[in-house]
């Protein structure tokens, strides 16, 4: 038996954009193994992009790029006490915090304007790429935090 940190898959691109954040997102948006469904919803709200008249993959990675945060707190147990300190957030962390906060701000897209989730998706995606929506008040909250906990940075080791 090995001890030390799990392992790191490889996650394969996605057959038709042929890319790995794409297959990301697939992954997120999964519910119960239902993969099929997953890529069938990403794919139709990619296509509803395209028919707003933007390319697809560049806008999706804009989206994240925009929302990916850059500070974040993780509280630190110093003495008795629990303090928020601010960190940086990396690489695959990052990521994996935009398309979870993009793909719940779509689940939380009010269900009278749209009439599935693939337009939902689509939309908070185009809202992420242009710096708004829910998603972008999310990163911004998390950077204020971040920003007003500084002055217990000297807590991280």
């Amino acid at each position: 038996m090995r001890s030390g940190p799990a392992k790191k898959r490889k996650i394969e691109a996605d057959p038709i954009y042929g890319s790995v954040l794409v297959t990301r997102f697939i992954n997120k948006v999964m519910k119960a193994g239902k993969k099929a469904v997953a890529q069938k919803l990403l794919y139709e709200a990619l296509k509803n992009i395209k028919e707003k008249g933007q390319d697809p993959l560049p806008t999706l990675e804009r989206a994240v790029n925009m929302i990916s945060p850059r500070m974040e707190v993780r509280p630190r147990r110093v003495g008795g006490a629990s303090y928020q300190v601010p960190s940086e957030v990396r690489g695959d962390r990052k990521i994996s915090l935009a398309i979870r906060w993009i793909i719940g701000a779509a689940q939380n897209r009010p269900s009278k304007e749209y009439k599935s989730f693939d337009q939902k998706l689509a939309a908070e995606i185009l809202d992420a790429s242009s710096g708004l929506g829910e998603a972008a008040k999310k990163r911004d909250q998390m950077q204020k935090m971040a920003e007003a906990n500084k002055a217990f940075a000297h807590f991280r080791w």
